[in-house]
């Protein structure tokens, strides 16, 4: 232990810190990372409705409820405990650290690379009058800090890309995160290591532009430039780490799906069978607008490619509405592009200004009823096709990892590829491969499953 770190135990040594995660599952494994962190240094973990001595306020910037979510949970934080240091990081503060600040009771405000540092700006003798701000200029953050989740979840998430180069009109991503950076894939595979050593079986790749993958931190011993890596190579490498039953993509860009790794996917030991595909709309003059980097027809031709290869495949789509310029015309035209799509659920998100990108500038603004109809018509047909894919998959044999939630007797876990199944609730066969047959579809939009004879999955 390091002399700093014996200090840090010692100035912490009983003190409680609870956290509050906002946002994507890349904040999720940062939050979980820097709760590991606090807890090293000295700090016991408590739930956020504890009223702890430190709160962590990780959040996100991606809709403007968020912006307002946060102020809600400071408020919140300081009814459970008004001495409570508040921090708040993630998106929101590397984006608006003064409007944050002058949220009453906040204590400080990191940005980017500083939520990483946190110990270093707490001290718990007592509230700051004013919020005091630590971030640098997004253009500074270049460097990569490994994160994953352990012990919030049946899954884990784990962190192997950030950042993002591409300059969609409508994102404050690049303005929160930096450009794109990634870990090693040495790196990624002994923390995937670590991951399984704690029992977790499904493991989550995450980042900001998965598909990106490729430009580590590492540098060449030779060339002494930067190592560059695909993110082809990355999955090949954590299809060997044994003891992980599964793992995830996210979420890639339709444009990085490449054919190489749909057929990767497709024979892989561990890479599940379900893809997210960022689609934002199916009008090309709309993705135009977008600056998206395709079209609606090489998103077509993904999800026909997926499905030759893997039939059974669950696709998920990111749609939004309502993006200045879309006309009613537009929105038509992306609803029946993806009501013919052989996909298996929609992730809508009505669009919301943001400051300080191109689409705030634009004209064409939707009147916000008409940006909640558009969602709600999209929801609907989200209900359909999910239902439509889960009666594809009934009477067939599929692994399930059930999750350590009772609910009224019940337990759920997912399939491979994603369909969620509901069991009499047996402590015995949490977080082991199951092996069910799926049923029938039930009002709650569940799968009743059957445990076959050979119920756990014996692997070579």
């Amino acid at each position: 232990m390091s002399k700093i770190s014996y200090l840090c135990q010692m100035l912490f040594e009983g003190k409680t810190v609870s956290f509050y995660t906002l946002g994507c599952k890349l904040n999720f494994s940062e939050t979980s990372t820097i709760a590991r962190t606090m807890q090293e240094n000295g700090f016991r973990k408590v739930n956020f409705e504890d009223g702890a001595d430190v709160c962590v306020i990780n959040t996100c910037s991606v809709t403007e409820s968020a912006d307002k979510e946060c102020k809600q949970i400071v408020k919140t934080a300081l009814n459970k405990n008004p001495e409570t240091f508040i921090a708040v990081i993630g998106c929101y503060a590397q984006l608006k650290p003064d409007e944050i600040s002058n949220i009453d009771g906040v204590d400080v405000v990191l940005g980017a690379s500083e939520k990483f540092k946190l110990l270093n700006y707490i001290h718990l003798s007592g509230k700051n009058t004013h919020a005091k701000i630590h971030n640098c200029d997004i253009t500074d953050v270049n460097t990569f800090i490994g994160s994953f989740s352990v012990g919030d979840r049946t899954r884990s998430f784990l962190k192997v890309q950030d950042g993002c180069d591409y300059n969609c009109t409508f994102c404050t991503i690049p303005l929160a995160r930096g450009k794109s950076r990634s870990d090693t894939i040495e790196n990624v595979v002994a923390n995937a290591k670590k991951i399984a050593a704690s029992g977790v079986k499904e493991i989550v790749l995450t980042g900001i532009n998965l598909g990106d993958f490729g430009y580590g931190i590492e540098l060449d011993k030779l060339t002494k430039k930067r190592k560059e890596y695909t993110f082809l190579d990355l999955i090949k490498a954590l299809d060997e780490v044994e003891g992980v039953e599964r793992f995830r993509i996210s979420s890639i860009e339709p444009n990085l799906l490449k054919d190489d790794i749909i057929d990767f996917v497709a024979t892989s030991k561990r890479f599940a069978p379900h893809f997210h595909i960022p689609l934002q709309s199916g009008n090309n003059e709309v993705l135009g607008k977008m600056k998206r980097r395709y079209q609606r027809e090489l998103y077509e031709n993904r999800v026909a490619k997926i499905k030759e290869k893997i039939p059974h495949c669950c696709i998920g789509v990111d749609v939004i509405v309502g993006f200045p310029g879309e006309t009613e015309a537009h929105f038509i035209d992306t609803y029946n592009f993806i009501n013919q799509l052989d996909v298996s659920y929609l992730h809508v998100f009505t669009y919301s200004e943001r400051d300080n990108t191109e689409a705030v500038e634009m004209s064409g603004n939707v009147v916000y009823a008409e940006r909640k109809k558009r969602n709600k018509m999209l929801r609907i047909l989200s209900a359909k096709k999910l239902r439509a894919f889960y009666e594809n998959n009934l009477n067939k044999i599929f692994t399930v990892l059930f999750e350590h939630e009772n609910k009224h007797d019940m337990m759920y876990g997912f399939t491979e590829n994603y369909i969620r199944v509901a069991l009499p609730y047996d402590e015995d066969i949490i977080n082991t491969p199951i092996c069910i047959r799926t049923k029938a579809l039930t009002e709650d939009a569940f799968v009743s499953g059957e445990l076959q004879q050979d119920k756990v999955i014996q692997h070579e």
